[in-house]
C-alpha cells in the first residue's frame, strides 16, 4: 500500500458531465491504498483461504426480476461484446449482453479462463463482493473523496492523472479505448495486466482507465445537490442516462464508480480522468469492474 498523506483539494470539474460538478473544496485525512488494482492472484488466495462464492455466482433472486422466465434467471454476469459497426450510442444493449455462467474465474462465460491473466485485475465483482475480499485484507474500500484525491497524483487541478493533454506526445497513459467505439478499438481492448502504464505522482497505477474500481459513496447525480437531468449545459451522461432506466424492475442502490475503464473512449465516454464518476448498481458486477482497497491511519 502507500501512504497518502491527506489535505485540501478541489474535488469535481466544470469541463465534462453534469454529475462531476460543482467543483468544490473537500478535506481528506491521512489513509493509505493499494498500488495496484486487486489481481485474480489475489482474489484467487480470498476463495480459497474462505470459500467466498461471489454474487455472480449465485442465483438470481427472483423479486429483483418480477418480469423474468424463471429459467433465465441463472448465476451469470455482463459481458462487454463490440458491435460489428456503428452503432446508436444511446442503447448500451447493443454492446452488452447477459452471459450465464460468467464470472470471475471465466470472465467472457464458459470455456474462458483467468489461467494466463493471474496478474490482471479481478472483474466481475459487485460492490458485496469487494467488501468481502477487503475486510478479509483487514482493509476497506475507498470513499470516492480518497479515490480522487489519489488519482490525481497531487496535480490540482489537471484533467487526467499525468496533466492537461489527454495523450502526451500521441502515447496513451491509461489503457482506454482508442478508436471508435464500440466496433474499433485500436488498444488494448481488454483489462490490461496491473502496472502496465506508468504511475501517477503518487506512486500509483491504474488510478484511471483499466477497471472501473467501487467506491463506499451512494451515487447522486451531482455533488452536494442533486439533480436528475441526464444532460445540463454540457456532454450526454449516458452512464446515467442508463442507469435511470428502470422500467420494471426495483431500484437498486448505486454506489459510485471511479477511474473509467479500458472501455472509456472520448466518442462515448471520457471517463479514464480522477473527476469522472458513474453510478452503478450494488448487485451487478461487470466485465471492467474492479477494486482496489485504502486502510485509514
Amino acid at each position: 500500500m502507500v501512504p497518502i498523506a491527506g489535505g485540501t483539494f478541489l474535488m469535481g470539474s466544470d469541463e465534462f458531465y453534469p454529475d462531476e460538478r460543482p467543483v468544490h473544496e473537500r478535506t481528506v485525512e491521512a489513509f493509505e491504498i493499494d498500488r495496484y488494482e486487486v489481481t485474480n492472484e489475489d482474489f484467487v488466495a480470498f476463495v480459497a483461504d474462505t470459500g467466498y462464492v461471489t454474487v455472480a455466482e449465485r442465483p438470481i433472486d427472483p423479486a429483483t426480476m418480477p418480469d423474468a422466465d424463471p429459467a433465465d434467471l441463472v448465476p451469470g454476469a455482463m459481458v462487454f461484446t463490440p458491435t460489428g459497426g456503428p452503432v446508436d450510442l444511446d442503447d448500451w444493449r447493443q454492446w452488452w449482453r447477459w452471459e450465464p455462467g460468467a464470472y470471475w474465474r471465466a470472465p467472457e462465460g464458459p470455456g474462458s479462463s483467468i489461467d494466463e491473466r493471474m496478474r490482471h485485475p479481478v472483474v466481475h465483482v459487485a460492490f458485496e463482493d469487494a467488501q468481502a475480499y477487503a475486510a478479509w485484507a483487514g482493509k476497506r474500500l475507498p470513499t470516492e473523496a480518497e479515490h480522487e484525491f489519489a488519482a490525481r497524483g497531487g496535480l490540482a487541478g489537471a484533467r487526467f492523472a499525468w496533466g492537461d493533454d489527454i495523450y502526451p506526445d500521441g502515447v496513451a497513459q491509461a489503457n482506454s479505448w482508442l478508436g471508435r467505439f464500440p466496433y474499433d478499438n485500436q488498444g488494448v481492448g481488454d483489462a490490461a495486466a496491473v502496472g502496465s502504464y506508468p504511475p501517477n505522482g503518487f506512486g500509483l497505477y491504474d488510478m484511471t482507465g483499466n477497471v472501473w474500481e467501487w467506491t463506499t459513496d451512494y451515487y447522486t447525480p451531482r455533488h452536494l445537490r442533486l439533480s436528475d437531468k441526464p444532460v445540463d449545459g454540457g456532454k450526454r451522461n449516458n452512464l446515467l442516462a442508463a442507469a435511470s432506466a428502470q422500467e420494471g424492475f426495483p431500484m437498486i442502490p448505486r454506489r459510485v464508480l471511479k477511474g473509467g475503464s479500458h472501455l472509456c473512449s472520448p466518442d462515448y465516454c471520457l471517463r479514464f480522468r480522477p473527476a469522472a464518476r458513474s453510478p452503478q448498481a450494488e448487485d451487478t458486477g461487470m466485465s471492467h469492474i474492479g477494486f482496489r482497497c485504502a486502510r485509514s491511519v
